[in-house]
Parts: structure tokens; sequence; C-alpha cells
């Protein structure tokens, strides 16, 4: 088997993302054979790897087993491994891991619900956050405030950010009247606080926020607030699909798609429901 980037096997075996495997290099916290890794270093699976002093089980030529979870995020959880403040964190509920580790694709601030995906594999993880991937993000935002189409438009063309230029790719309301109305709107960046930024930039009170999909990936109603469920194996390959890990990059999909399809999957398990079993 040919030597492999010893970053590349971390994230793939699930210790973080290429990124954060660089920079645990880069402070000493991986030894090889008993000697302090640096950047560059390549390995073959003979090699004795040991990640803060402890010998690290490791995944070589590709990932056996891709797992992704996918978490409903109450308010109040924060996106961290552990708080100094003694706050709940989204890693407390999840399942264990007999090799590495759960890692968090993309973070939500502790006052936004909704989508939050775990893989065990860094290397998903790393490809779905990069900016370069534009993987859309669809939120369900409660807003307070008056609310035109000339301001959806300057919305969609684009407002300059302390960070930038960001812009929402698609914006539909959704419902309410009154002051306080639904609209759910779909970014293709990660960039912390964007969607409420946005909103705020044209003098809109953002009261509610929660993340409803991740490029392919839909949060069910079944997945209740603050529990978890295995993405099945088809999804994962779509996963993979979208970041050209597999074949080829699935078709994005508008929010009015998207509604069209939740309701085909509501009338099939309708339909799944009431078939008289057999047996």
């Amino acid at each position: 088997m040919a030597d492999e980037k010893l970053q590349k096997v971390l994230a793939r075996s699930g210790f973080g993302s290429r990124r954060e495997m660089e920079r645990w290099i880069e402070a000493g916290r991986i030894q090889v054979n008993n000697e302090t890794a640096t950047l560059g270093d390549r390995i073959r699976s003979s090699a004795v790897v040991k990640v803060d002093g402890k010998e690290a089980k490791l995944v070589f030529g590709h990932q056996a087993d891709r797992r992704v979870l996918l978490y409903n995020k109450p308010l109040g959880e924060v996106c961290t491994r552990s708080d100094p403040e003694g706050r709940p964190t989204v890693f407390d509920r999840l399942p264990p891991l007999k090799n590495g580790r759960w890692i968090a694709i993309g973070r939500l601030d502790i006052n936004t619900s909704g989508l939050l995906l775990f893989t065990n594999d860094g290397e998903l993880a790393n490809q779905l956050m990069h900016p370069s991937s534009e993987i859309d993000r669809e939120y369900a935002v409660r807003v307070l405030g008056d609310v035109d189409d000339a301001l959806i438009e300057r919305l969609k063309e684009g407002v300059l950010l302390d960070d930038g230029m960001a812009r929402f790719s698609d914006v539909q309301f959704f419902n309410g009247e009154g002051a306080n109305k639904w609209y759910h709107c779909v970014v293709m960046e990660g960039r912390n606080r964007e969607v409420r930024r946005l909103w705020e930039s044209q003098g809109i009170t953002v009261s509610r926020l929660k993340r409803v999909r991740f490029g392919p990936v839909f949060l069910q109603s079944d997945v209740k607030v603050g529990t978890w469920r295995e993405v099945a194996q088809g999804e994962v390959k779509v996963l993979g699909n979208e970041v050209g890990l597999k074949s080829k990059r699935a078709p994005r999909i508008t929010i009015a798609e998207r509604t069209s399809q939740e309701r085909r999957f509501k009338r099939q398990k309708v339909r799944q429901d009431v078939s008289p079993k057999r047996g």
C-alpha cells in the first residue's frame, strides 16, 4: 500500500477535519514511530501513530464505515465539545464511537435550532465545510418588520457585510400574518450568523431561526428536538457526491422543489402505514 499523508489518514479515521489535523501536527500532538510528526509526513499501515500519547487506530486506503448522524439541535446548546460555562453541548446526547470521534459538519449558534450533521469521517466533514463546495443551507426564519418585494430582491442580489458580500440564493414566504412572518431562505456558505446579519442589515429583527436542510439532507418531522437518527447509506452517498467524493455531483434544489419532495415523502409514508401487512 502506498504511503499516505498523515493528516489525511487522521481525518479519515475520525479525529477531526484535515485542517484541524494539520494544526494538531504543528502543535506537536502527533507522534509517528515515537518521533514528533511534522507537516508533510507520509505514513503506511505499519506505522505506529500516537495522538496525545495514546496509540491511534487508523483507517487506511478508504473509509470502510463512513457514518453520518442527523441531530435536531435545541436552543441553548453550544457546538463545542466542552464549555467553560457549563452549558450543554451538542455532543452530550450523541452515541459513543469505538474508534475516533464525531465531527460536527459546521455549527449553529446557541440561539439557532434545527438540523446539525455529524460524521466519523474527517475528510467528508472537511469537504462539506469548505467554502468552495457551496453546499446550500436552508433556514426557516421568523422575522419582525415590514418585508416587501424590493427588500427580498436586495437580499438576493447581495449585501455588503463586515466580512464581505453576502446574499440569499433563494427567499420564499412561508406563512404568518401581521408583524411576525415566517420565511424560508437559502445561503451557500456557513459564515458566522450570516442569516441573522443579512436580515438585520435591512432593519428586520430575527426572532426565531431554525435550519431545516443541509444540501440534500432534510430535517424530518419524526426527529424530535434533542434527538438524532443515523443517516441512511443512500443519503451518505449523496452527501459524498455533493463534494466529489463519489461519482457525480447531486443537483441543487429550490425551496419549491424541496417542499414538493417533502409532500411526496409524506404521501408515500401514509400509503405505507395504511397498506395491509402480509404474513
